[in-house]
């Protein structure tokens, strides 16, 4: 049985930890050769570790994509070592809380460099290769992008720009290039541990989840996996909530209805 993506050569960003890191294992399982980003060069070769253990090819790369420079020095590395780009996925993220009251002009254009202007960059350098290979982008939001919280404007904001972004690309790059957009609730990352650090911080945020859990990130991966292969290739545009059901919640307060 042919794997997925075989021979596809894909460039995930923020590919050191959580979703990222899962994604670019479940690609380099599917027979991708992947090309991993993020600013921190330790944790991208634990995970270039992992994929060459199982047999698979993985490049990594300390870049800081909110630099146009260094995103069209990453096209060209990945086109150096592995002669070809046929998917993005663009994951990496900085999120700097406040309130909008009180937010400071520089927390605020933060959290739209590295979310929103990397993903643009990296969407723009590399389109001539996505467009001569019939390739495929697939951007990660955030349920912030969807709703709002309290302290997260900067964030929410850059996320809902990323839906918008996807959109946009996926009608200016039909019928040649597909994008579509992953919308991750909550999931078992290090951003989530730093704020929910303990069993019963966790647990509790999992019981405001339908499915009454809090998520592995290979669950997402796999959201990603499906979007990026050729078995959604009649999909573009779409924006793909994968959030245990969170958003698809309306709160009716201290209603009782029967089960």
């Amino acid at each position: 049985m042919s794997k997925r993506l075989q021979d596809k050569v894909a460039i995930i960003t923020g590919g050191g930890q959580g979703i990222g890191a899962a994604t670019a294992i479940r690609f380099a399982e599917e027979g991708a050769k992947v090309v991993i980003c993020s600013r921190r060069m330790e944790p991208l070769t634990l995970v270039a570790e992992q994929i060459a253990a199982m047999g698979g090819e993985c490049l990594p790369l300390s870049v800081d994509i909110s630099k146009e420079e260094a995103v069209k020095t990453l096209v060209a590395d990945t086109i150096g070592k592995f002669g070809r780009i046929d998917i993005i996925v663009n994951n990496a993220v900085a999120m700097v809380p406040g309130m909008i009251a009180s937010h400071s002009t520089r927390a605020w254009l933060q959290n739209f460099q590295v979310s929103l202007d990397g993903a643009m960059f990296l969407m723009r350098e590399s389109y001539p290769q996505l467009k001569e290979n019939h390739g495929a982008v697939v951007n990660i939001s955030s349920v912030c992008g969807l709703a709002g919280s309290v302290g997260t404007a900067g964030y929410s904001a850059a996320k809902a720009a990323m839906i918008a972004l996807t959109r946009n690309a996926s009608i200016e790059w039909a019928p040649k290039v597909r994008c579509n957009v992953v919308v991750p609730g909550a999931f078992l990352t290090p951003a989530l541990e730093s704020v929910n650090p303990d069993e019963a911080s966790q647990k509790a945020t999992g019981k405001t989840i339908p499915l009454k859990r809090i998520g592995n990130p290979r669950e997402c991966a796999n959201a990603i996996l499906f979007l990026a292969s050729d078995e959604a290739s009649y999909i573009t545009g779409a924006v793909l909530p994968v959030d245990g059901g969170r958003m698809a919640e309306l709160n009716t307060g201290a209603a009782a209805w029967g089960d």
